[in-house]
């Protein structure tokens, strides 16, 4: 099926919307950014990967690198590693492929003009966001514990302290007062004899 001049699978429906989850589960982080490679986008805009790339190269001039790279052969390989996968859907890359990062995905709407890409798209702009309020939240979580620890270890050093002293105390010999059982025992025994 054709929309707008691109190929479109045929179930594909316009207002159905993809669950936030399934989108998450497809950002990976390559060279340090979050990106979704082109098989993964493909699937999630209902089209083709070799129509996306097609699209993609006839556009080039839109998506400088810091909008979509090439995964070099170490990248690939490294990525293969970490992704479980079927043997297919590894032997499926016969080329490198493109990561597209988070502005990369908002100019693919001006590439691939179908609604249902452009509702992806949507749901995509909404996983980016909520990834990044995430990170930003555990950031700020690990500042605060950070500044807890310095402020704390100071006043449980102070308890550490206290608690030395005392056991230090009770680790001194203590004077004996009174009578000992040893005393009375002698005491006792002589007491006997007479």
């Amino acid at each position: 099926m054709a929309t707008g001049g691109k190929h479109v699978k045929k179930d594909a429906q316009p207002d159905a919307l993809v669950p936030m989850e399934h989108i998450t589960g497809r950002i990976y982080t390559i060279r340090g950014i979050r990106v979704i490679l082109d098989r993964d986008l493909a699937a999630l805009y209902q089209v083709e990967t070799k129509v996306l790339k097609q699209a993609v190269k006839r556009n080039i001039e839109r998506f400088p690198e810091d909008f979509m790279f090439e995964l070099t052969s170490e990248e690939l390989k490294n990525w293969r590693s970490q992704i479980v996968t079927s043997n297919a859907d590894k032997m499926g890359l016969r080329y490198p492929p493109m990561a597209f990062t988070e502005q990369g995905v908002a100019m693919l709407s001006s590439v691939l003009r179908s609604p249902r890409a452009i509702q992806v798209n949507i749901q995509i702009m909404r996983a980016f966001t909520q990834l990044r309020r995430m990170l930003g939240g555990y950031k700020e979580l690990k500042r605060k514990i950070e500044d807890m620890e310095q402020k704390y270890d100071q006043n449980f050093q102070i308890v550490f302290e206290a608690i030395k002293q005392l056991l230090e105390v009770e680790a001194r010999p203590k004077k004996r007062i009174g009578f000992t059982g040893e005393k009375s025992q002698d005491i006792s025994s002589t007491a006997r004899r007479r």
